[in-house]
C-alpha cells in the first residue's frame, strides 16, 4: 500500500493554484528528496500534465518524458470516460459503467480505435514515438489532477510493463476516493490538495484553468531538453 503525502495547508480547499506551473513548483517542494537523482525521471500525461511535469523537472533537475494515455470518451459526453488506452496499447475498460451506459461492443471498439489514432498522432507530433528505457528507474507519473483516477491507474499499469524500480504518482489535486483506489498499485502518492465529498472537479483547484494547445505542449517539451 502506497504512502500518501499531502499538504494540510491545501486540504479540502478549492482554487489553491494559480495555474499548472504553479502547482508543479509546489509539488516539486514535496519531491525535493529526488532532486538530481540519476535514477529518477518525470513522466507526464499530456496535455494538462505536461506543464506540471515541466515545472517539477526544471526545479529538480530531472528529465521530462511523456506517457500518452487517452481517456475512452463516452460518445455523447466527451467530458466523461469509461476507461483508458495507453501508448503501448494497454486498454482498461470500466465494464460495469459500460453496461450502465448501454454501450455496445462495436461502440467501445470504435472509441478505442479513435483514441489509438490520436495517441499515434500526438507521439509523432511531440517527437516521442519511442518510450524511454526505465528498467530499474524511478518513474514519477504526473498529471494536473485525478478525477476517477482511471487514466492514471492505466498509465501506472502500462509503465510497470517496463520493469521500473519504483513508481510514484505526483498530482496537484485529487478526490480521496481516487487516492485510495491508486494506493494498491504504486509505491508513493504525492497530492497537495486532497478533497472528500461527492462532487469533485480538477479545474476547481485552479484559479486559472484552460485547455492546452499542441503547440504549447510541444513548447514545454522542447524547453525541457
Amino acid at each position: 500500500m502506497a504512502r500518501v503525502i499531502d499538504s494540510e495547508e491545501y486540504r479540502e480547499k478549492t482554487h489553491v493554484f494559480r495555474d499548472r506551473e504553479h502547482a508543479g513548483r509546489l509539488l516539486a517542494e514535496k519531491l525535493e528528496a529526488y532532486r538530481g537523482d540519476p535514477s529518477a525521471l518525470v513522466v507526464a500525461i499530456p496535455a494538462g500534465g505536461v506543464p506540471v511535469g515541466y515545472a517539477i523537472s526544471k526545479k529538480l533537475g530531472l528529465p521530462l518524458e511523456v506517457a500518452v494515455t487517452r481517456k475512452l470518451h463516452v460518445p455523447w459526453n466527451p467530458e466523461a470516460g469509461f476507461g483508458a488506452v495507453t501508448w503501448n496499447s494497454l486498454v482498461e475498460v470500466n465494464q460495469p459503467l459500460v453496461q450502465n451506459l448501454g454501450l455496445t461492443d462495436s461502440q467501445v471498439e470504435e472509441v478505442i480505435e479513435k483514441e489509438k489514432k490520436e495517441i499515434k498522432r500526438r507521439r509523432r507530433l511531440y517527437d516521442r514515438e519511442e518510450f524511454p528505457d526505465i528498467e530499474g528507474k524511478h518513474a514519477i507519473l504526473v498529471d494536473d489532477g485525478l478525477a476517477s483516477g482511471f487514466s492514471m491507474l492505466t498509465t501506472a499499469r502500462a509503465v510497470k510493463l517496463y520493469n521500473p524500480g519504483r513508481v510514484t504518482v505526483a498530482v496537484p489535486t485529487a478526490p480521496l476516493r481516487s487516492i485510495e483506489m491508486l494506493r494498491r498499485h504504486v509505491d508513493e502518492i504525492y497530492c497537495l490538495n486532497i478533497r472528500s465529498g461527492l462532487y469533485f472537479a480538477v479545474a476547481s483547484a485552479y484559479r486559472g484553468w484552460r485547455d492546452l494547445t499542441d503547440q504549447e505542449v510541444m513548447g514545454y517539451l522542447k524547453g525541457s531538453t
